[in-house]
């Protein structure tokens, strides 16, 4: 059952989630009072806080500000862009004695965005003009190509991704059942538990379809948006799961092939939605070229697109498991993008580990248990073959869910 907390929570959420800070709120509140240096690009999915965050920085701050997004144009070019700093340039102007600070939102969906940026800042840093520079984004391959190419030296990255269980526990009062099932999107959170159809309509309208339409086919040629469409809700399906791609092909009954359901699941990967994890071997080129583990980054889109209801799936312990396995790979997944470690799994034979992490160097095998019945053959195996740093049952008889979901994985490696 839902608990009473939640429930008490929920009718104070709107205050509470707005007086909430992201760890990253002290990490960009810092840069931005250090002296002028880097542009700073806070990169990561929608509706994660990156916007709020800035919003909160700024209120302490007492700088004068800027704000553009290229979400709220038509058509954003590098004109628009162009324009944007100009006004930056006349605020910084008539206020000689101030630091301006200038906010581009979804910068990526501006073509050639990097060359403006470019040319902006070193016009500024010649002429010594007092202007911080903040860029957002949330789609990682349009972002990183542009600073790789044009701004190399010049940026710093602040990731930003899902919501953990504790910030959802602190801001929501979410117990550890309702998050693994909920997963940490903060936007539609006010509408549990009383109205839980409306949460999967808002988490599949406002968080997924916002973010296919905007990030993924305003910016690229996709030439079966349907498909796309389709390959995104059967891999939600999947999560947890390891499946070839020519099986899911013909899951799917459609038009297209391999490799256009392999460029499908990245950008659907780069937008924060659902990635796929690489079989763990010695050899590089075997772990590139093996069967996929599917895996959502959010473990709402898992309980989003199922057709149970939180009470359902927490008595069904065949399902509750493959959540659990599912919430467990969204969290890794999320960490791993912030601290940039490596997720993977194991198979030979019938023998498995659900999560192979690569963390400063050192492997840890995980090995997720939602009950007792659960064998770990699989983690002895690998133990012997590849003798990991560390390996570990996470859930039953081993480390303890709220345990495993309250740390920073990058504790694993200590």
């Amino acid at each position: 059952m839902i608990s009473p907390s939640f429930m008490l929570c929920m009718t104070q959420h709107v205050g509470r989630s707005l007086m909430f800070k992201r760890k990253e709120f002290e990490i960009i509140r810092s840069r931005l009072m250090e002296p002028r240096h880097f542009i700073q690009v806070v990169l990561g999915p929608r509706q994660v806080g990156k916007t709020t965050t800035i919003r909160q920085v700024l209120a302490t701050l007492g700088k004068p500000s800027l704000y553009f997004s290229a979400d709220d144009v038509r058509d954003a070019g590098p004109q628009w862009l162009s324009r944007c700093w100009e006004t930056a340039r006349i605020e910084a102007s008539r206020n000689p004695d101030k630091e301006i600070i200038l906010i581009i939102d979804e910068v990526q969906k501006v073509p050639n965005w990097s060359e403006v940026v470019k040319k902006g800042w070193d016009s500024d840093s010649w002429n010594e003009r007092p202007i911080k520079v903040l860029l957002l984004g949330s789609s990682r391959a349009l972002l990183m190509a542009g600073l790789s190419e044009s701004l190399m030296g010049r940026f710093e990255e602040i990731r930003m991704t899902h919501w953990s269980y504790a910030e959802m526990h602190e801001a929501f009062g979410m117990e550890l059942d309702e998050f693994m099932f909920y997963g940490g999107y903060p936007g539609p959170a006010f509408l549990l538990p009383a109205e839980e159809e409306r949460w999967k309509n808002t988490v599949r309208n406002a968080m997924v379809d916002a973010t296919i339409q905007r990030d993924i086919l305003e910016d690229n040629r996709i030439a079966h948006a349907a498909l796309l469409r389709r390959t995104l809700e059967l891999g939600i399906e999947y999560s947890g799961q390891i499946l070839s791609l020519t099986k899911l092909l013909g899951e799917l009954q459609d038009r297209g092939n391999v490799s256009t359901i392999a460029g499908y699941l990245e950008k659907l990967n780069q937008s924060g939605l659902l990635g796929t994890l690489s079989k763990y071997s010695n050899d590089s080129a075997r772990q590139r070229a093996s069967i996929p583990k599917l895996q959502v980054h959010n473990n709402a889109l898992f309980a989003a697109f199922c057709r149970k209801t939180f009470d359902e799936a927490r008595s069904d312990p065949i399902f509750w498991g493959r959540c659990v396995e599912s919430a467990v790979g969204a969290y890794l997944l999320s960490q791993s993008y912030r601290k940039r470690f490596e997720v993977m799994y194991w198979r030979e034979g019938s023998d498995e580990v659900d999560f192979v992490l690569r963390i400063h160097g050192k492997l840890i095998a995980l090995e997720v248990k939602s009950n007792f019945e659960k064998r770990s053959r699989g983690l002895d195996k690998f133990c012997e073959k590849f003798s990991p740093y560390r390996s570990l049952i996470v859930g039953s008889g081993g480390l303890s869910l709220e345990t495993f979901f309250s740390m920073d994985p990058e504790e694993l490696a200590a």
